[in-house]
Parts: C-alpha cells; sequence; structure tokens
C-alpha cells in the first residue's frame, strides 16, 4: 500500500514506516529486516514517531485515533480518541509532549493538540493540554521548535504559523508557498526547517521569523524534503499526482529523489528507484543513508558509498 510516513528512530538503527494499510512496521535499518508490527488500528495509517530512548512509538490513523505502543513488544498502551483523522504527530523534544495535527471533517474544525505523555505508566490523559486552532486555513503539518518553546505549522493554502503554544497564540504568520505544505521537517537543533509543497518548492525557513533563507526549485509537485546531517545537501521527493500515474512511464513521472546544495540551491544529483511518486523521506541521523517510501508500497534504504562523502562542491 502506498507509504505515508517513515521515519528513524534517534540512533538510526530503526526504520517506522506506516502506510494506507492498518498496520505499522519497524524495520532494522541496515539491512531491512523486519523486527515487527503495530498492529490495532482501523483505518489507513499517516503518521508515526517514536520517542528520543526508542521505548514507546506513536501512530495517527483515519480511524479518527493516535495511539501509544510500547516500542519493543508492540503492546498498545494508550488510545486518544480525537474528532477527525490524525495526519501528524510528533513527540516534543524531551518527550513530555506529544502533538497531533487533525483533519478539518464532517463540520469539525482542524485542530493541532497537545497532550502530556507521563512516562511512568501505560494510561495517559485524554485532556488535551492545549488546542491551537488555526484562524484560515487548516494545518496540514507540525513539528516542535528548539528546546519545544514554540510550535510551528504549515497549512493548506502554504502559509506557516508559529505558535507560542503555552500561551495559544500565534506568534508570527508568513506566506511561504503557492500549494498546499505537505511536509516538514525541523534541523536536528531546531533552529530552522524545510517545508515541500504542490508548487513545486521546497523551502528552508528560520523558526523564530518564519524567513524565508532558500529555495530550491524541482519540475514536479513535491511530497516531501528531508536535509542531509553530514553534506550541506537537502533530498526532495516527489512526482505527478498518484491518480495521473498510469499514463506515464517511470522516467517521465519524475519519481526521482532529487539531492540540491543546501546553500547553493542548485541539483547536484538523483536517485531512481520508485514506480510511483515518492510520499515520504527520511535520513538516518547519522547521515550515513536514507530512505524513501512510496506510491507503489515500496520503502527503499538508500547507503551512501564513500565518494558521497569526499564530495565536495565546486563553487
Amino acid at each position: 500500500r502506498p507509504l505515508t510516513q517513515i521515519k528513524y528512530n534517534r540512533d538510526g538503527d530503526l526504520l517506522m514506516t506506516v502506510s494506507k494499510d492498518k498496520v505499522a512496521n519497524l524495520w532494522y535499518s541496515h539491512n531491512g529486516e523486519h523486527i515487527g508490527s503495530y498492529v490495532g488500528h482501523l483505518g489507513a495509517l499517516w503518521t508515526i514517531d517514536c520517542n528520543k530512548t526508542s521505548t514507546l512509538v506513536i501512530t495517527g490513523s483515519a480511524d479518527n485515533t493516535a495511539r501509544l505502543w510500547h516500542a519493543e513488544t508492540g503492546r498498545m498502551l494508550h488510545t486518544w480518541d480525537l474528532p477527525t483523522a490524525v495526519k501528524r504527530v510528533e513527540f516534543s523534544h524531551d518527550d513530555q509532549y506529544v502533538l497531533m495535527v487533525t483533519e478539518e471533517r464532517m463540520g469539525h474544525k482542524s485542530g493541532i493538540y497537545v497532550f502530556a505523555i507521563d512516562i511512568s505508566k501505560p494510561e495517559q490523559s485524554n485532556e488535551p493540554v492545549v488546542i491551537l486552532r488555526a484562524a484560515g486555513a487548516k494545518p496540514t503539518v507540525a513539528a516542535w521548535s528548539y528546546l519545544d518553546k514554540f510550535i510551528v505549522s504549515g497549512h493548506e493554502d502554504g502559509s506557516l504559523s508559529l505558535y507560542d503554544w503555552r500561551n495559544e497564540e500565534v506568534v508570527e504568520r508568513a506566506e511561504a508557498h503557492a500549494g498546499i505544505i505537505t511536509d516538514m521537517q525541523m534541523w536536528k537543533d531546531g533552529t530552522y526547517f524545510i517545508t515541500s509543497s504542490r508548487d513545486m518548492t521546497a523551502r528552508l525557513f528560520e523558526t523564530t521569523t518564519l524567513k524565508n533563507l532558500k529555495a530550491y526549485k524541482a519540475d514536479a509537485a513535491l511530497n516531501t524534503a528531508a536535509m542531509t546531517p553530514t553534506q550541506d545537501l537537502v533530498i526532495l521527493g516527489g512526482g505527478q499526482a498518484a491518480s495521473e500515474v498510469t499514463t506515464t512511464s517511470s522516467r517521465q513521472g519524475k519519481f526521482e529523489s532529487r539531492f540540491f546544495h543546501k546553500i547553493f540551491e542548485d541539483e547536484v544529483g538523483r536517485s531512481r528507484g520508485h514506480f510511483g511518486p515518492i510520499n515520504t523521506l527520511a535520513v538516518q541521523p547519522d547521515g550515513k543513508g536514507f530512505a524513501s517510501g512510496g506510491e507503489d508500497g515500496l520503502v527503499r534504504v538508500h547507503h551512501f558509498d564513500p565518494d558521497y562523502f569526499k564530495f565536495k562542491y565546486d563553487y
């Protein structure tokens, strides 16, 4: 089934994947061996994350729930019932909170819910700490800033919002893209982040000011963008919309992972392989490889060769 999100744990030895079937999977990242599944959701899964110590996994699904799992045993610990589908979940940097972005459906407004996480016991509070409601278009993605001070959200109309979430106020707003924001990934220290959009660009923003630092222009709609920790590169994934794929070959559909130089915004390479649009990208925290999940239902784990680490950009 089409992949919706993939994520490495903090050590980079585990890879979590969710797709439009009902199970979340856990794999060894170095050889792709399947460790196990988290079974219990009743609808397509949209999102997954795990805490820093890789003891807890959280998933968000179209069955209007988010669920907390014991990472090692796959036991379900808690279920949060939300009014609509959960499109994005993310643990805060200190693992004490989790944010959830919900869909706008059937008269329910979308929102960003923040729940407190107590690691000492399996049952969690069903009462959100705060619910952030967007004034304009619905949020599609969100992420924690440095020190969990702010929450940044990307919206359907291409705008960005910066929330002081404890006081439930919008500190900053910015028009970022011309189309829906499809993905947002923070740099490891939370000071800047990258967004991707259906307007065929990915952009780099500073967190506190939402100032646009860089723009990377592709030739197809983008579903995801990630940054590499060792080389100054960004990886973009996308391709033609899934509904139109049957009409083109995989060459024309532009289903490659594209590498751009983070500073100079030039395309420096491509990696082929998928037979459909790339929906999600994740880079190993040590920078030694990356994984891509496509509409074709495959997760491809790439390990960079020694030449990659010797790569110097001529400017």
